[in-house]
């Protein structure tokens, strides 16, 4: 949040495993985060696995830099 308040577009990027805890950091931190949730696990996806994850995402991705 302190690169965004300082006009720099950021998010962050984390497996669905975490989303409730996500959300319950935002809560207590009173900010919004941009973010995107991918498949979990994550940990032990080859390469191949990750770039996949990363093309099925691309466009929210993205999006967590760009300001519309």
């Amino acid at each position: 949040m302190d690169l965004e308040s300082r006009g720099i577009p950021s998010g962050f990027i984390a497996s669905c495993e975490f989303q409730q805890a996500a959300d319950a950091q935002q809560k207590s931190l009173g900010i919004k985060a941009a973010r995107v949730f991918v498949p979990h696990p994550i940990q032990d996806r080859t390469d191949e696995e990750m770039i996949e994850l990363a093309r099925q995402s691309i466009e929210q991705i993205a999006a967590l830099v760009s300001k519309n």
